[in-house]
This record gives C-alpha cells, structure tokens and sequence, in this order.
C-alpha cells in the first residue's frame, strides 16, 4: 500500500478480517450454487461498508476514495464475487442518489442505502445498447405529475435481489441531445419487475439479471436532476466506477499474486522450490511489478476524485491498465499451479473466472483506450 496513513492501516485490517471470517468459509458454494448472500451485506453495512463515501449526515461513513480503494481490495482478495457487489451499491446506485438528488431524495434513500439492508442497483445497459448507451430504448413519457416507464436493461448488478434502483431512461428522440432522464425506482412499483438471472463464467455470487419495465408510474419526485441530464449523470458516475472496478482488479490481482506465489514457494521439483526457477521467478517478477503499477495508477485517479478534480482520463487509464493486468495475472497464476490451477481445489481458477469482467463492466477496455484517445487529442 503505497499511502502511509494509520486509518487506512486499520481499515484495511478490518476488512481482511471481516473477509477472513464471513466470506472465504463459504467462496466455493456460493460460487457453485450462484448464491447472493444478501444477510452478508447487512453485516457489510455494519462495518460501515455500503456507504463507505457517503457523508455521516446521510448514515454514511465519510471516508475518501482512498479507503474505498482499501476496502475493494481487501474484499476482492478473498471474493471478487463480492467486491463486485460492494462497489455496484457504493459507486453506482448509492452515489449517484447523492451526487445528483435533491437533499429530500438523499434523506430519503441515503439512510436505507447506507445500512445495507437495502439493496441498490444501477440501470443504464440494454440488450442492444452496451458501450452505445445514448441509442437505449427504456423510454419515460411525462404523465401529469407522474412518468410512464416502459423497456429492459440487461447484465443489472442486483436487479432480482436489489430493493432500489437508479434507472437512465430516454426522455428525448434516439441520437437527440440530452435525450435521457434518470429517475430512482423502488421494488413493488407495479409492473417493476425482474427478468432472467445471468448463468456467468465468473463473479458467480454477484447477481446478474434483467430490469423489466411495463408501465411503470413513476412520480416526478422520483426524478434525478433536470429532464435531459442522465446521460451526462451515468457519464460521470462512470468516471468513480472506474475507480471501483481498477480496484477489484486490484483486489484480484493481488489475491492471484500471494496465492501463486505461497504455491512457488512450497512446490518442489528436482530438489528446490519452484519459485528458484527463472521462468518462474520471472512471472512472480512481473506480476508484482504490474500490481504496484495498478495501484500508483489508482492511488493517482483516487486523489483527483477526493479532490474533486477532473479524472476522466485517469479513471480510465487506472481502469484499462488495472484490469488488463489482473486478466494476464490470474492467467499467470493458473500457470504457475500447473494441473492443480485448472481445478476447484485451489484458489487460481476463480481468480482467473473472475478476472475477465473486469475488462467488460463500467466500459470495456476498447471504450476507456476511446475515452484516453480523445482526451489526449484534445
């Protein structure tokens, strides 16, 4: 950890602790079953950890982004399954509530959100509408003193199991500027609903399903800043989210890392430790150097964030180089477990499941090179 800073010590602590002690007994079965242990994150909400930035007035913790980035980590170590998921109802849902609603909106949601026993989700991506976000087809018509919502978004973090959720709608024509609205949804809204749950590769305790939306009524009290601002919203929301998933990357890599290389340490072949083996040595080599580099990356973009800084380009190198290193780092680690990497009884192989999304989810790895390229340009 390349901050000096007691809090932060302790925090960390914390975290492995917790980790330690309610999540790693139970990683495999909830990986097998594909189970959303929805009781863990009542107690995460104990610890102070669904509202981790969000300030104490609204039942927060009002910790910076560099505990956020400590808690990820120490989290996705043990789970990636469940970082996922601590970041989803932190970064999307929770802050997007506080950064864009009303302070009647942020009393009335923060509180819930913040203790856990709520659940937030965050819906923006749609069957045909992934990294093309502006072309989304989940419509809100302006009825009275109430909207008529009606679409699906798909791949929704939480969509069956989550309680409250921020939904980007389009309030305008498709390829119109400022055509989208955001609005906060609540579960038993009727014709809210949830759709199929996603059978995935990896992350298989972080649940994945569509939103279903058929008619729904919703009061424009629900509605998040002006008509026409969503987009812009979910824009900058991903700029944190960014910062989220670079530090379950974090997380990932570093829990691949120390497993690999306890293994390298215990394996012997023709008399000596196979991490004395220079295409062994080698590997463990780059992936600590590839680690360290993640997180001065992602120290750099936390630092703007609790600044309030721009940190687009930031966020989204933190993110590129982050994730892409957590892929070629768990690949590394099956590699260096040999046979036993390829199998359940070991760690490896749901680091190297789990590592993949983390180049697909808030913007693939082609959209954050975009979002690098246009900034560099300007």
């Amino acid at each position: 950890m390349f901050i000096e800073n007691t809090e932060i010590e302790m925090i960390a602590q914390t975290a492995k602790e917790f980790a330690e002690t309610h999540i790693r007994p139970n990683i495999m079965d909830w990986d097998e079953s594909q189970t959303f242990p929805k009781e863990l994150f009542h107690q995460l909400g104990e610890m102070g950890f669904m509202g981790i930035v969000i300030p104490e007035q609204y039942g927060g913790s009002g910790l910076s982004y560099h505990e956020y980035v400590t808690i990820l980590d120490e989290i996705s170590q043990v789970d990636p399954s469940i970082g996922l998921s601590v970041a989803a109802h932190n970064s999307l849902c929770t802050n997007h509530i506080y950064e864009f609603g009303n302070e009647e909106q942020r009393m009335k949601w923060l509180p819930q959100l913040t203790t856990g026993k709520v659940i937030g989700a965050w819906g923006l991506t749609e069957h045909n509408t992934g990294s093309d976000s502006g072309g989304m087809s989940t419509t809100a018509v302006k009825d009275g003193d109430e909207w008529i919502i009606n679409g699906a978004k798909n791949f929704i973090t939480h969509a069956i199991s989550g309680d409250i959720a921020v939904v980007m709608t389009r309030t305008g024509e498709i390829g119109a500027k400022n055509n989208s609205t955001a609005f906060v949804l609540e579960k038993g809204m009727p014709g809210f609903t949830s759709g199929k749950k996603e059978n995935k590769l990896g992350m298989r305790a972080s649940e994945t399903a569509e939103l279903i939306f058929d008619n729904v009524r919703v009061p424009d009290s629900h509605r998040l800043g002006e008509v026409g601002e969503g987009f812009k919203q979910a824009m900058k929301i991903l700029d944190g989210g960014r910062i989220s998933i670079a530090a379950l990357s974090l997380g990932i890599a570093r829990g691949a890392y120390k497993s690999a290389l306890k293994y390298a340490n215990e394996r012997k072949q023709f008399g000596k430790a196979i991490s004395e083996f220079q295409a062994i040595n080698f590997m463990l080599a780059d992936m600590a150097t590839e680690i360290d580099a993640s997180e001065l990356l992602i120290r750099r973009a936390a630092t703007l964030k609790n600044a309030k800084q721009k940190m687009t380009r930031e966020g989204a190198m933190a993110k590129l180089y982050a994730s892409e290193a957590c892929v070629r780092i768990s690949n590394n680690a099956v590699q260096i477990f040999g046979g036993y990497g390829y199998t359940k009884d070991f760690p490896a192989e749901k680091f190297y499941r789990d590592s993949k999304l983390c180049t697909i989810g808030e913007g693939t790895s082609e959209i954050q090179r975009l979002v690098i390229g246009r900034d560099i340009v300007k």
